[in-house]
């Protein structure tokens, strides 16, 4: 091949010396190792991108797969059934009542002459409170002695009759018919004069209704009457009770317990009543008495709660809340928001050691508001789901969360 030939295909002809040697030879051998290091070079920086794209991929993969399957866990909070150590406290509403609170109505018709005791006064049994002016008894009053002194000479003269009769009877001048008939106007006139003597007395009596007098120490919590007021006779029949007296030491406060508690409450049990508008003070008493019943309607007992109000603080018809110290239960109590209500009935979620939800049925006690008493169905160290979805099924694997330090 000519020179000319080599240049068309762009090769260098070997050059041959005066000796015959060829000198390009280890040029070319040397291109040819360089070009092969460079591709091994290339191949092996693609080698190395491609094993690291393939890591960084299965790495993402790996993670992603970790992700799904955390978020895809079902994180729950647990709390352990307790027992309880203190009895619970049950709070009621009341109104104070005065311990003897009675209307005090006249018994005797007529005119208010004058009041001596306004609401508010504090009154000793026997003192006056007020005076009736009674014309219409005092005339009667009148009439019923001159009656009387009728009826006492009536009889004075029945029985001077009868001795005369007598008399004449043993003489036999008149006849025993004359004598039985004297008798018995002498027993008439007896029973008159006694009659009369009981009139009379009656009216004394009524006349002296004429003062009001207090039947008891108290409060007048109400004066109802004014002078020159008509006063009316009674007070059941339609007449108004001049005053309204109240027994402010001791109080009585009546309150309804649900039956659930009707058995815990005892006579003589300390209970501590308190007033809103009295803050930071309350005030001890007791448990006087029970109905001993249940109200059918209402499904309560009714309970009588007595007072001790020496100094006033505490004032008839305030509005109170009575709070009763329960005896502790032996029963376990859990918190109310573990409990689910299903078509099946009140369950709970325990979660086993292994991490999955057994759902099973209890039998609920008295609700204590944040906390439940539970009769049956559950132990002690059973550990219960709060706040269970309503998706939770049986068999359903959780995550127990750690608790906050």
């Amino acid at each position: 091949m000519s020179e000319q030939r080599h240049a068309a295909l762009a090769i260098h002809p070997i050059a041959v010396d005066e000796d015959g040697d060829h000198h390009e030879l280890p040029k070319r051998r040397q291109i040819v190792r360089r070009t092969r290091i460079v591709v091994l070079i290339v191949l092996a920086l693609l080698a190395v991108g491609a094993a690291r794209t393939v890591f960084v991929r299965m790495s993402n993969a790996r993670a992603l797969e970790a992700g799904t399957a955390e978020r895809a866990a079902q994180y729950v909070k647990t709390a352990l059934p307790q027992t309880a150590a203190a009895g619970q406290t049950l709070a009621l509403p009341g109104t104070l009542q005065g311990f003897v609170q009675s209307p005090i109505s006249a018994r005797a018709s007529g005119y208010l002459r004058r009041w001596t005791k306004d609401i508010g006064s504090r009154v000793e049994k026997g003192e006056l409170l007020a005076e009736i002016e009674t014309p219409e008894i005092d005339q009667q009053l009148s009439q019923a002695i001159a009656a009387r002194q009728q009826a006492a000479s009536g009889l004075e003269l029945a029985k001077s009759t009868v001795a005369r009769w007598e008399n004449l009877r043993k003489k036999d001048v008149v006849s025993q018919q004359d004598l039985d008939e004297r008798r018995s106007a002498l027993a008439q006139s007896t029973a008159n004069l006694a009659a009369a003597d009981a009139n009379m007395q009656r009216l004394r009596q009524t006349e002296g209704f004429k003062r009001v007098l207090a039947p008891f120490a108290g409060v007048i919590t109400r004066r109802n009457v004014d002078v020159g007021d008509l006063i009316d006779a009674g007070g059941g029949g339609g007449g108004r009770a001049l005053f309204m007296l109240a027994q402010t030491d001791p109080l009585r406060v009546y309150i309804n317990v649900p039956q659930a508690y009707a058995q815990l409450i005892k006579a003589g049990q300390p209970v501590v009543v308190t007033q809103a508008e009295l803050r930071g003070q309350s005030f001890k008493g007791e448990v006087a008495r029970t109905s001993g019943a249940i109200d059918t309607t209402t499904r309560m007992m009714q309970v009588e709660v007595s007072l001790p109000n020496k100094d006033g603080t505490l004032l008839p018809g305030a509005y109170v809340q009575v709070s009763l110290p329960l005896a502790a239960s032996q029963s376990l109590t859990i918190p109310a928001n573990a409990l689910i209500f299903r078509a099946e009935g009140t369950r709970v979620a325990v979660v086993d050691a292994q991490g999955r939800v057994h759902l099973r049925t209890v039998q609920l006690g008295r609700n204590y508001g944040e906390t439940v008493e539970v009769l049956d169905g559950l132990g002690a160290t059973d550990r219960l789901v709060l706040n269970p979805s309503d998706s939770l099924a049986e068999g359903d694997v959780v995550v127990v969360a750690k608790e906050p330090a």
